[in-house]
């Protein structure tokens, strides 16, 4: 398969790069410095395209690959992928899903426990030599005893941390586009109807134009001043300057986030917050499994290339193609 050529649109993992360069023809367009003349050369012989992180694989690029045929997206979330796009042009997209789950489930139950029960505060307390100097740290106000969390998008992910909720005896309620059957927790239709009838509000809502800021100022309100907001989605979700703001002024609690609105930048507003807890958009960051997750970029690209159809395609470009 050497003479079919592959495009990466930027860094990804050496099992992914060393995978694409034993089996194709890879080209590498972060190191390139002509684009336009690159693509202009290059971009007619393109027939599969490896993406990441914040790299954008939009229409503009799409258009200029006349020969593309499948996307494969590193993650979960493929925000950056016009997949609408790629969809009404016959290009399928992939991501990684499954494989991700519960390593993103078990995160979200950590930073669950270190922003519930201030453990970053309390163990920067010790380093700073307060315990012996002052004595134990103050009791938190916060408990996860007796609470209900509510679940912003019941996927897997969503499902994986529901379960987890549960395990430590917190009541499950969710929203989303639709009620899902089967499911035994209570639907709300609407997002501020559960911000008002939950204590943790956990976001595990993909990025995009439908989900841009759907946690507003008015959600954050509903959710109250003993409310806490835990983000593992995508930072675009969340009105980061209203969550500053709610956070300052005590409308709710404290928030636990592992995903920014303009990664990697993190404001510093949010950085000086005591009650804001923040990960560097750790979810899935383990060598077990990124490991599966690079692979599985791979095996798409492969196999549908080998003629098998892909592992994983999205939603918006269903396999087998409808039609």
């Amino acid at each position: 398969m050497k003479d079919i050529e592959v495009l990466v649109t930027g860094k990804m993992m050496p099992l992914v790069m060393e995978q694409l360069e034993n089996r194709f023809t890879l080209h590498k367009l972060n190191e390139i410095g002509d684009r336009d003349a690159f693509l202009a050369e290059f971009g007619p012989r393109i027939r599969a395209v490896a993406t990441g992180g914040h790299a954008k694989t939009d229409a503009a690029l799409m258009s200029k690959l006349p020969k593309l045929e499948i996307v494969a997206n590193f993650g979960v979330g493929y925000d950056t992928v016009d997949a609408a796009w790629a969809g009404q042009h016959g290009i399928v997209v992939t991501n990684t899903p499954d494989v991700l789950t519960e390593e993103v489930a078990d995160t979200c139950l950590g930073l669950l426990l270190m922003t519930v029960r201030e453990l970053s505060a309390s163990e920067r307390y010790l380093r700073a030599g307060k315990w012996e100097k002052q004595g134990p740290y103050p009791l938190t106000h916060n408990t996860l005893r007796g609470k209900t969390v509510g679940i912003l998008a019941l996927g897997r992910i969503g499902k994986a941390i529901a379960t987890r909720c549960e395990a430590f005896g917190l009541t499950v309620v969710y929203h989303g586009r639709n009620e899902q059957k089967g499911v035994s927790y209570k639907y709300y239709p609407t997002l501020v109807g559960m911000a008002e009838a939950c204590d943790i509000l956990i976001s595990v809502a993909p990025g995009g134009a439908d989900t841009f800021h759907i946690i507003d100022a008015e959600v954050l309100r509903a959710l109250g001043p003993q409310g806490v907001l835990i983000n593992i989605g995508r930072g675009t979700v969340v009105d980061e300057g209203a969550l500053i703001n709610a956070l300052q002024n005590k409308v709710i609690a404290a928030a636990g986030l592992d995903v920014f609105e303009k990664e990697p930048h993190v404001p510093a507003e949010l950085m000086a917050l005591e009650n804001a807890v923040l990960l560097p958009h750790v979810g899935s960051a383990s060598h077990h499994t990124r490991n599966l997750m690079g692979q599985l970029v791979v095996d798409n690209i492969t196999s549908f290339l080998s003629g098998k159809g892909p592992l994983t395609p999205v939603a918006e470009t269903p396999w087998p193609r409808k039609g």
